[in-house]
């Protein structure tokens, strides 16, 4: 009995020792090292070809960026389920995208979920898999060499390798910003590529290259897959080595190979802009694909990626003299007598590059809130309504394709409750942001997909129907009129009752009081007086002339952006307001838009526009 017990632990030990080498640490032994990896994709020229069956043929990479967040849960505790994933999957491809592409590794339900929808599917989902570099991180004192940034990196394209390949037992907090759990479907056939990386920082980018820049050697890689340009720089080289080492793993371990990419926006896009432009927007740092290039061994191929959004950062607004980013005739980049700077800037990536070019993130806000505008034709970061959002995802992909890319990822398939953005950020806890649907943060509302607060239908819809309205709701009534209010996680609701009411010509004030530390009993511009102090009054006055306006002591643009806006200081004694002011003002947001530029002016105020008007 002594000896069974003994036989018996040690093939425990010996299974939980052979589990941990093969699924935690990926060991392996290569049992046909001379095989010839396999590939289904790969890219000719300017173009990504997907084999049928029979033939390479062109493909188009029609596809949406999926997070990891839904209302009530952060995205990094991955709390989508199964049978939510397998739902979606089905609308999007119903929407007509063929890809999904995912920032980093998930919780092991969604390679479940993808496997299960995608089996017995004749025409699957397609996936473009991301390998992420947290925050911190890039923000850190650390070069993109250091082993804190560069291993870790290197040890993520790995493991998001074996995950696809269901090979992989992950746990909790092992991997910074991914998910967890056992991979166990091997989800890789359906998997066309990879995108390593994120929106690197020009700063860290900038600061790698200085570090590196008189070490003999650090803008030089050479390796079977991939290897340098002599005009790479150290930052360039370190994402030679990624590639390189990612395909190399996945080739002998797996005998397969995927495209290859490596994140990239205008911040760190690789074109030289007037000396103006440069310095506005701080732009220090170039990313240039180019300059990493694949061997013959390499079977499936580059391609080059990148985050491009009509409004930020929209360089060429402010170019004047075009010929010098070899712009000879703009006659082709008008859109309705407009110039189109989107087509233009996705013109020139598609010039400069050998490769295919993936936009693999685009698109608009229908968030109440703004944070940029796009000067010429009006597809803004927010402040959009969901058909209005709707055209300029249309108006974007036409650009694309009109300049010539192969395919594209819409950004993105599901609000975001957990987004925070920089122009909101003082009025919300960040520690809450899952919890409640901030309408003014443009960050939440890139969605194809909404969520509606409640669990099975919302308290109130905005629709002309009052029967979901009763006597409880009711605050307040003076003769034949009357207030009623709900609210939810992400509106207050007013609706106001008066026999004969006429909403283009009667005039309706709504006083609001929400804290006694501030208001006002009067309003000076409308004459008139009120029972106790209030901080907000809503302006009824017709479909066009309607808004909601603040005390000016309570104004948080006055209080945040009284430097960039005002051009004082509002903290100083004599430009604080009274306590009691009368006055009221428009609620207003700054924009983070290039006006010194607009008005060669480096002194110029920012500009801002009215969110508190009401439509």
């Amino acid at each position: 009995m002594k000896k069974f017990i003994i036989i018996v632990c040690i093939l425990v030990l010996l299974g939980f020792g052979l589990d941990t080498l093969y699924f935690r640490l990926g060991w392996y032994i290569e049992l046909n090292p001379g095989a010839v990896p396999e590939t289904f994709v790969r890219t000719e020229g300017d173009q990504i070809m997907m084999y049928d069956g029979k033939d390479y043929k062109p493909f188009e990479i029609k596809g949406v960026n999926l997070g990891s967040g839904k209302p009530g849960e952060w995205s990094t505790d991955f709390a989508i389920d199964k049978e939510t994933y397998k739902r979606w999957f089905k609308y999007i491809q119903e929407m007509g995208a063929n890809t999904i592409r995912i920032y980093t590794v998930q919780q092991d339900v969604f390679y479940n979920a993808f496997y299960e929808y995608n089996k017995d599917n004749e025409n699957p989902l397609w996936l473009i898999h991301g390998v992420w570099v947290n925050d911190y991180t890039q923000n850190s004192h650390r070069d993109a060499n250091s082993a804190g940034f560069k291993e870790r990196f290197f040890s993520d394209c790995r493991t998001m390798i074996d995950v696809i390949h269901g090979n992989k037992k992950i746990g909790l907090g092992r991997m910074a910003s991914a998910g967890s759990g056992f991979y166990l479907q091997d989800v890789s056939k359906w998997v066309i590529g990879y995108i390593l990386g994120v929106e690197w920082e020009d700063v860290t980018v900038a600061y790698t290259n200085e570090q590196f820049a008189d070490v003999n050697g650090a803008n030089e890689y050479k390796g079977k897959y991939f290897y340098t340009s002599e005009e790479a720089s150290p930052f360039e080289a370190m994402l030679a080595e990624a590639g390189d080492r990612t395909v190399e793993y996945e080739s002998n371990r797996y005998k397969t190979q995927k495209l290859v990419a490596f994140s990239n926006w205008p911040t760190t896009d690789p074109f030289e802009y007037p000396e103006d432009i440069k310095r506005f927007f701080m732009k220090c740092a170039e990313v240039d694909v180019e300059h990493i290039k694949t061997t013959e061994n390499f079977l499936s191929g580059q391609f080059a990626s990148y985050h491009v959004y009509p409004y930020y950062p929209d360089y060429l607004t402010y170019v004047n003299d075009w010929s010098k980013l070899g712009f000879d005739d703009l006659t082709p980049y008008y859109t309705d007598g407009v110039l189109n700077t989107y087509r233009a800037y996705l013109s020139m990536l598609t010039r400069h590059h050998t490769m295919p070019v993936v936009i693999s993130e685009f698109g608009v806000s229908t968030g109440r809130g703004m944070a940029q505008r796009e000067k010429n034709l009006g597809r803004n970061q927010g402040n959009m309504s969901e058909k209005q959002q709707g055209k300029a995802i249309v108006d974007c992909y036409e650009d694309i394709k009109a300049a010539g890319c192969c395919g594209c990822c819409v950004f993105a398939w599901q609000d975001e409750w957990f987004k925070r953005t920089w122009n909101t950020m003082y009025a919300v806890n960040l520690k809450r942001t899952p919890y409640w649907s901030d309408y003014q943060t443009n960050e939440q509302y890139f969605g194809l997909l909404s969520f509606d607060p409640g669990s099975e239908k919302s308290v109130c819809y905005v629709d002309g129907d009052n029967s979901e309205w009763n006597d409880s709701d009711v605050v307040s009534k003076r003769g034949d009129m009357k207030l009623s209010m709900k609210y939810d996680e992400k509106f207050v609701y007013f609706m106001v009752q008066k026999d004969g009411l006429n909403i283009d010509s009667d005039k309706i004030y709504i006083p609001l009081d929400v804290t006694p530390k501030s208001g006002s009993s009067y309003y000076e511009e409308k004459k008139m007086l009120f029972d106790r102090a209030i901080d907000f009054i809503i302006e009824l006055e017709g479909r066009k002339n309607s808004r909601v306006r603040v005390q000016e002591r309570y104004e948080v643009l006055r209080s945040n952006y009284s430097e960039n806006v005002y051009e004082f200081n509002a903290y100083l004694k004599d430009n604080i307001p009274a306590k009691d002011s009368p006055k009221f003002v428009n609620i207003d947001m700054i924009l983070q838009t290039a006006t010194p530029l607009i008005y060669n002016n480096l002194q110029a105020p920012a500009e801002v526009f009215e969110t508190g008007k009401l439509t």
